[in-house]
């Protein structure tokens, strides 16, 4: 079905319309390509910063982990050295009392602390281990957080030098882009940019070739072939929806740029 895009313009014959819009698109699949160049890079060190940013806090939280073992196991050994000073105290009120009851009362006494000493004593031991497996895990975490560094300034250094190598052209296209959009009537660019972000490969307006539609490669009839050749009005693909120019055009074009 032709569409008459372009009734309302004075300014622009349908073939200099076509003729702008391929070369829109010539400039646009351009940075589609530098994009492509570019890769996966920019969501690759993205994710790694994000990474490292996780690494680093918790890093950050083992270490005050381990510092609070520690500080655990420092106020154990303090416990147990009380522990003991009661100890060696009721031992030696244990010679000096009157009657069984005095006797009786500090030998249990000397039993809680024995006690406590064993339970600081088990509880040392578990800090201990524990700060340990930390210290393992932190050193592991290290590692890691190197490894993440590395990488990340080896991705930083490769989407660096493709941004630089690239970042003049793409500024170039991109100038080119807007002074051919500013040729281009609302109506049909608004047009051309919905195919084209609707098409799987980003083309919004394809050449005939081999009698067949240059997008989705079904068959065009010789008298809609005629009519593209004619460049007389604006048609698109009734499969695919593309806007479609004859290949001689678009040769001419694609030799200028």
């Amino acid at each position: 079905m032709a569409k008459d895009f372009g009734k309302d313009s004075k300014e622009l014959s349908v073939e200099d319309k076509l003729k702008a819009l391929y070369e829109l698109q010539l400039k646009l699949s351009s940075i589609d390509r530098i994009k492509t160049l570019r890769g996966e890079l920019p969501l690759e060190v993205q994710d790694l910063e994000d990474e490292i940013a996780g690494l680093t806090t918790r890093i950050e939280k083992i270490h005050k982990e381990i510092e609070a073992l520690k500080e655990n196991v420092l106020t154990k050994k303090k416990d147990i050295a009380n522990a003991e000073a009661e100890v060696e105290k009721y031992k030696t009120q244990q010679d000096n009392v009157r009657n069984n009851r005095e006797f009786d009362f500090l030998t249990k006494e000397i039993e809680f602390q024995t006690l406590e000493i064993q339970l600081g004593e088990k509880r040392i031991k578990e800090f201990t281990a524990e700060e340990k497996a930390k210290n393992e895990e932190l050193a592991k975490s290290e590692a890691t957080l190197a490894e993440r560094n590395k990488d990340l300034e080896i991705k930083k250094r490769e989407l660096n030098d493709i941004v630089s190598e690239t970042k003049q052209e793409e500024e170039k296209l991109r100038e080119a882009v807007k002074v051919l959009e500013g040729k281009i009537e609302p109506r049909l660019l608004q047009a051309f940019k919905k195919i084209r972000k609707n098409s799987r490969n980003g083309l919004g307006i394809v050449y005939v070739q081999r009698d067949a539609c240059g997008g989705c490669f079904n068959k065009i009839p010789p008298q809609r072939q005629l009519d593209i050749r004619m460049r007389k009005k604006i048609i698109v693909c009734e499969y695919c929806g593309r806007i479609m120019i004859d290949h001689e055009l678009a040769e001419s074009i694609e030799n200028e740029a």
